[in-house]
């Protein structure tokens, strides 16, 4: 079974960067790449993605880098959100937040290693907890 999902940025660095291919972030992007979760995206989400990649301190190469924002935009679904009016802690995570709730009824979560920078929703979840609903849906 398929769901919908916005990946945070973090969920997307933290998986390039483990050395750990058996941890949440790196299933959640395998999730991705195998059609597990269609990922959700905006422009400034991939622009978000595009320039936290390039930052000289990840080391990343290019071809990675644009082997990512390519297949989210391939698997991935664009949309244009409705503004919610909601005030968070970073406003830079406003856009994750409102694409994922533009979706909700579809059942889109938001997944993001940083639960903290986001209201209390049960849509917004860990890479862990996203890999746990998966399984289940499975059943």
């Amino acid at each position: 079974m398929k769901c919908c999902a916005v990946i945070d940025t973090n969920v997307v660095i933290s998986a390039i960067l483990t050395k750990r291919e058996d941890s949440a972030t790196v299933k959640v992007i395998n999730a991705v790449l195998s059609g597990m979760i269609t990922p959700l995206y905006h422009k400034d989400i991939l622009a978000e993605y595009e320039e936290v990649m390039h930052r000289p301190k990840f080391h990343l190469p290019e071809e990675k880098i644009q082997i990512i924002i390519n297949s989210i935009k391939e698997y991935g679904i664009e949309v244009f959100p409705t503004p919610t009016g909601e005030i968070l802690i970073d406003m830079d995570d406003l856009i994750f937040y409102e694409v994922a709730m533009e979706k909700r009824d579809s059942g889109a979560y938001l997944v993001t290693g940083n639960q903290k920078h986001y209201p209390i929703r049960d849509f917004i979840v860990t890479p862990s907890e996203m890999m746990e609903i998966l399984g289940n849906m499975k059943l």
